[in-house]
């Protein structure tokens, strides 16, 4: 692309295909389509890049294109005479409409009404409703090709061109009112519509031609409405752009453009700039200055004329169609030329004006100079560098071959100046290098030259060549930037001091401590040190716009729709997405300061949670990490995956919840006990292949067994017995291989245990005589021979033998290893897991002698490690574990021959308590087994409970109660006697503890003294009681469903005494002045559903301070209230009189939020109405409802769960 005069034109995206006739870009998604003179239409995603797809319906060339503004269509016209509707989500077209005889030149949608205008070289100008499909106008008055035509952006208007040399300015309001919805007419308007509009010499009323402007020589080829202002630009074939006025009664040609030498072929008025924007078959692209018509820029291609031009409605991109494709670009740099120092960012804005804005205060000031002098009033300033010793500014402008300027900023700063003492120069790039000398590159001349603030030359530096631009290099340095490298030059010394190899550098942006710097190029990052070394690089897809670094290091980085981080080390990630594009300025905690690009400041928040973790993980800082996990909720495949390629597994199991991620991560980090369990969960044969492997390494034979038993792996299971030494079970082996009529195996099983007579009788039963009498013989059984014989009916001197050896037996292990494991490979555990096994502790008790939380929620005591493997099977497996496969075999022998540790189930490492967590999916039983943490989740799970600690002493009180300790001897902890509430259960599977305060203890005693306090007045002490009770339910158990429901009516009524005592309570606190709070609060109180005699108790004292208040019309209410009640003799005396006194005037004195006949809960948060209808949220757990701002809060009444989160709902029964 070659420039006749300004270079400042952006290409953004360029694509290459046959000639593109139409272009239109969508209002949202940075997507264009292109419409070919090869019949088929493309969908470019311009900001990528790519091709997404392509629409090929059309036959011949496509003409016109558009997008629907809301609605995922877009419209297309061709040559073959079609309008086409499209959905882009679909992919396909939707319908045709027919009706035009000619070439379709261009399509448009109305920006409101279902309407779609088409110009045709049939002469006429359609309007088309696409939602039922139908012609609703036909606009005829050309009389040669109609080659555009477009509805006006507000109004009801169309404009039109043709050939004729004419453009039309044509009234469709009477189409709008035709094709609108009925409404009531006054007989006036009627008649003022009739009179309004007058019918063409064809009686048509739809659509009216207002004015027809005339001036063009030629034909007209384009012609396109100001988005506000009542002007029309057109273009022709006289090579003319003509600027056109109307008003309501005339329209006029207001100038013309001249400087096209062919035919002009596309016209448009700049979105949000007084500029008009033309392309030619000159093949140029040229800019004019809508006050002054004069050309302002102009861009041409060596080769490709151009046919259609278009604007992004929204940003500032422009589009062109040429003979080889489609141009998407801007006109200027949107980059608000900026400099940061301490808390102030200085930046120039739109209208030329420098000003601040302060971080601390979050303030911007007001104009500090005027830059209106400075260089085009098109082109923006390029650049701001700022000196604070001297409080001035050096502003660069690319316009006029590139010119800079040095100004002192005012001191105050007070309203909008003229620069004054100005330095101006020659000079493309400009930056301060010290305090009192700054550096001017002239690209021309490649020469740096280093001036005072005088403006005079101290020093000319010959760069090196191909230098294309300078930055501020540390003090006293530059950073010189070519298209392939970056040099570190020394300004003293005249001399390149270090040099890194890095393409097209066009940003430089310096940490906070000046140790490193981030190289910005169109699609990379290079971060180098001071001193030009190479520390790390990404690179994106999509432009790199700005960066800026974090106080901890870590540089965050924009695109055009991301801001994201990257770490030193090169890790990466997204932190969050941008509506639009920003200019990073500044990272403080979670605020990023940013500039857009209409240079106004910008505040963002962002979550740096996932890169703080990342940067506390590369610095090994285990405390921060931990600190992170406890407050945050990090999770994601991409954390995940991260931690998994840094090597620290141990720390991803932490945030996974996917039981195949899960047990990949075990695996990984030799965690067996949660393998164990996510391969339960899963109990797929490839995971407990590979448990297999992981736990031969480890030496766990006890989960090998437990494996093999899962696989049905029996040859390797007998083998494991023998290598363990484990006779018993080798001997149960025997008997299921008996059992299942697996000769080899139980052959194999016999061989292992020495066992001879299992071995001849079996040869026996399958009828292998020789083989039972060898293996007598050879151990010298002569009765065993004598009776063989005898059955074959031969004699010993009938059969040959060969020479028989020494027999041989397997050897005894001398010390049982089956007992405990083999710990073969280590399993240390790291600073930081134990630390996160440590995060609980706060609820731990310090006296428990033996346990320890091991993070799964389960006890680990010092014999843990002599566990066996009868427990490592689910209860819902056992049967089938146990049972081996017997098929349809009756078997004789009695179950312990079946069941592999069938008479210890329990295991001989594994506590009771640990039984009791794994038997039941209540959050009491695991309290009392020690699991505090996986209680938490299941209450975290059923009702939302997030705050804990009123419930350490109800967790403590459990947890104490389930255990009795009796001293053993000097020296050694004492014995530990577990408490049952299943006192006739003998299989250790269904063991459950005994749970203190159930729901009988609860409901006679704790609540009849909550009743009792009530009644007494002691509205701080009942409700302690009551809010006692809530948390005693919220861990509790209970043995049958009808129990069920009486819990849930306890924790009603409890929840119902604490809202209304807290309301009571809050009345008291109140200042005596406070009387219209006080009543209503008082009124409130009697609204909970309390017990009758307390819902009393609360009337009465409503009514009299009602009635000493004067509020006759609530006191009146209440004592009716009382009187329905009926209950006490002088309360209902009381009553009387009051409602006798209040029905002479029921009126109130004060006014109050209080409507006796509305139906309404009350907020237990604030204390007022939550009416019928009205939005609420509500606690999982006590139904305690509150207003929607409270949600996410913890709820007041039990103070426990987290209000509007849904649960599964309190699990009681087991």
């Amino acid at each position: 692309m070659a420039s006749t005069a300004s270079p400042t034109m952006l290409t953004k995206f360029e694509s290459k295909s046959s000639r593109a006739k139409g272009i239109a870009f969508h209002p949202k998604r940075p997507w264009i389509l292109v419409a070919l003179h090869s019949s088929t239409i493309q969908l470019w995603d311009y900001r990528m890049g790519t091709l997404i797809d392509r629409f090929e319906e059309h036959d011949g060339p496509v003409r016109g294109v558009d997008f629907h503004k809301t609605q995922p269509l877009f419209v297309s016209g061709g040559d073959d005479y079609k309008i086409k509707v499209w959905s882009y989500q679909t992919r396909r077209c939707l319908f045709t409409l027919n009706g035009h005889l000619d070439y379709v030149r261009t399509v448009f949608f109305h920006h409101e009404l279902p309407w779609i205008i088409s110009s045709s070289d049939d002469q006429t100008i359609r309007i088309w409703n696409w939602q039922n499909r139908s012609l609703i106008c036909t606009m005829t008055g050309h009389n040669h090709y109609t080659m555009c035509a477009q509805f006006h952006p507000k109004d009801d208007l169309v404009v039109s061109a043709s050939l004729d040399q004419s453009v039309r300015v044509w009234d469709i309001s009477g189409l709008r009112k035709k094709h609108s919805a009925p409404t009531s007419m006054t007989f006036e308007d009627q008649m003022s519509r009739g009179n309004q509009n007058q019918a063409d010499m064809f009686g048509n009323t739809d659509a009216v031609v207002k004015f027809v402007l005339e001036g063009h020589d030629r034909g007209v080829n384009w012609v396109a409405f100001h988005p506000t202002l009542p002007l029309i630009v057109s273009a022709g074939d006289d090579r003319l752009v003509k600027l056109w006025r109307m008003s309501e009664t005339k329209a006029w040609e207001v100038d013309t453009c001249r400087g096209h030498f062919q035919n002009a072929s596309g016209c448009l008025f700049h979105p949000h700039q007084d500029l008009i924007l033309s392309v030619g078959e000159d093949k140029t692209v040229r800019v004019w200055d809508l006050n002054k018509r004069t050309s302002v820029q102009s861009f041409k291609r060596e080769n490709d004329r151009f046919w259609v031009i278009a604007a992004h409605p929204e940003i500032n991109l422009f589009a062109a169609g040429h003979d080889n494709g489609v141009m998407v670009f801007k006109l200027e740099r949107e980059r608000p030329a900026s400099a940061f120092y301490q808390n102030s960012v200085f930046f120039i804005n739109k209208d030329k004006h420098v000003r601040s804005y302060d971080f601390q205060k979050n303030q911007e000031s007001p104009t500090l100079l005027t830059l209106k002098k400075l260089g085009s009033p098109w082109v923006p300033p390029r650049s701001l560098s700022y000196n604070p010793a001297e409080r001035a500014i050096l502003v660069t402008s690319s316009a006029e071959g590139g010119s800079y300027e040095l100004i002192n900023l005012p001191r105050d700063g007070a309203g909008s100046m003229d620069a004054t003492a100005t330095h101006r120069g020659l000079g493309d790039s400009a930056v301060f290098v010290a305090r009192n000398r700054f550096a001017v590159f002239n690209s021309t001349a490649q020469q740096i030259d280093i001036k005072d603030l005088t403006n005079s030359t101290t020093k000319s530096i010959k760069p090196p060549t191909g230098t294309t631009d300078i930055y501020f290099g540390g003090t006293g340095n530059l950073l010189l930037i070519t298209p392939t490298a970056v040099h570190l030059y020394d300004i003293q010394q005249k001399k390149s001091t270090a040099e890194v190899a890095v393409n097209g550098v066009k940003y430089v942006v310096w940490s906070n401590d000046g140790l490193y710097a981030a190289l910005l190029s169109k699609h990379n990052v290079t971060i180098v040190t001071k001193t030009l070394e190479q520390v790390s690089t990404l690179h994106e897809t999509i432009r790199i716009k700005s960066a800026t670094w974090d106080d901890a290091g870590v540089l965050l980085y924009s695109t055009l729709n991301h801001i994201k981080y990257t770490l030193l080390n090169g890790d990466n990630g997204i932190v969050r997405t941008l509506d639009q594009t920003v200019y990073l300025v500044r990272v403080k905690a979670r605020t990023v300061y940013c500039l857009d690009r209409s240079a106004k400041p910008k505040i963002l928040n962002i979550d740096p949670t996932e890169y703080r973790f990342k940067l506390a993980l590369v610095k090994r800082n285990y405390e921060e990490m931990l600190q992170i996990i406890k407050n945050s909720s990090l999770v994601g495949q991409s954390i995940i995956s991260y931690l998994q390629k840094k090597g620290y597994p141990e720390i991803a199991l932490q945030f996974v919840q996917d039981p195949q991620t899960r047990f990949e991560l075990a695996i990984e980090c030799g965690n067996l006990d949660v393998a164990v369990e996510m391969a339960k969960q899963l109990d797929r044969p490839k995971l407990w292949a590979r448990l297999t492997t992981e736990a031969l390494a480890h030496g766990n034979h006890q989960i090998v067994e437990m494996t093999y038993q899962k696989l049905r792996q029996f040859d390797k299971l007998s083998f494991l017995y023998l290598a363990t030494g484990d006779e018993a079970k080798l001997a149960r082996m025997g008997k299921i291989a008996e059992h299942r009529g697996d000769f080899t195996a139980r052959f194999q099983n016999a061989l292992y245990l020495g066992d001879i007579e299992d071995r001849i009788t079996m040869f026996k039963e399958i009828d292998l005589y020789p083989l039972a009498y060898m293996t007598a013989r050879s151990h010298g059984l002569e009765e065993e021979c004598a009776s063989i014989l005898e059955a074959t009916g031969l004699t010993e001197d009938q059969i040959t033998l060969p020479t028989v050896g020494e027999p041989l037996t397997p050897p005894k292990p001398l010390v049982a290893t089956f007992k405990a494991n083999w710990p073969t490979k280590a399993t240390s555990q790291s600073f930081f897991e134990k630390a996160l096994l440590g995060q609980f502790e706060g609820l731990a008790i310090e006296e428990e002698p033996t346990a320890a939380s091991n993070g799964l929620g389960f006890e680990v005591g010092e014999d843990e490690i002599t566990k066996e493997n009868g427990n490592l099977i689910d209860a819902d497996d056992e049967e089938d574990a146990a049972g081996w496969d017997m098929g349809d075999v009756p078997i004789e022998e009695d179950g312990d021959f079946v069941e592999v540790e069938n008479t210890d189930a329990g295991g001989s490492g594994i506590s009771e308590a640990d039984l009791w967590a794994r038997n039941s999916p209540l959050a009491a039983d695991h309290v009392a087994g020690g699991s505090f943490e996986t209680a938490m989740q299941l209450l975290n799970r059923q009702i939302g409970a997030i705050n804990f600690e009123p419930l350490k002493p109800r967790f403590l009180e459990i947890y104490q109660a389930t255990k009795t300790y009796l001293p053993a001897s000097s020296g050694l902890p004492p014995l530990v006697n577990y408490v049952r509430r299943t006192l006739d259960e003998t299989s250790p599977r269904n063991v459950l503890p005994t749970i203190p305060r159930d729901i009988e203890s609860l409901a006679s005693i704790d609540l009849q003294k909550g009743y009792d306090l009530m009644r007494a007045n002691k509205l701080e002490d009942g409700a302690r009681v009551f809010k006692g009770i809530l948390h005693a339910l919220i861990v509790n158990a209970v043995s049958t469903v009808s129990e069920v429901e009486e819990a849930k009516k306890l924790i009603t009524s409890a929840a119902e005494y604490s809202i209304a005592m807290s309301i009571e309570l809050s009345r008291r606190s109140l200042s005596p002045e406070n009387i219209k709070r006080s009543l209503e609060l008082s009124a409130y109180f009697t609204i909970p559903k309390l017990e009758v005699a307390h819902r009393q108790l609360a009337l009465i004292s409503a009514m009299k301070l009602a009635f000493q208040k004067k509020n006759f019309s609530a006191a009146l209410s209440f004592a009716n209230r009382i009187l329905a009640n009926g209950v006490g003799p002088k309360n209902l005396e009381n009553a009387r009189k009051v409602k006798a006194q209040c029905e002479r005037n029921p009126a109130d004195a004060i006014e109050i939020e209080f409507d006796q006949f509305a139906e309404f809960d009350i907020c237990s948060a604030s204390h007022t109405p939550i009416y019928a209808g009205s939005a609420f949220e509500v606690c999982a757990f006590d139904g305690s409802k509150y207003q929607p701002k409270y949600k996410g809060a913890v709820c007041m009444v039990c103070e426990v769960c987290e209000i509007g989160k849904n649960g599964s709902g309190l699990k009681l029964v087991a």
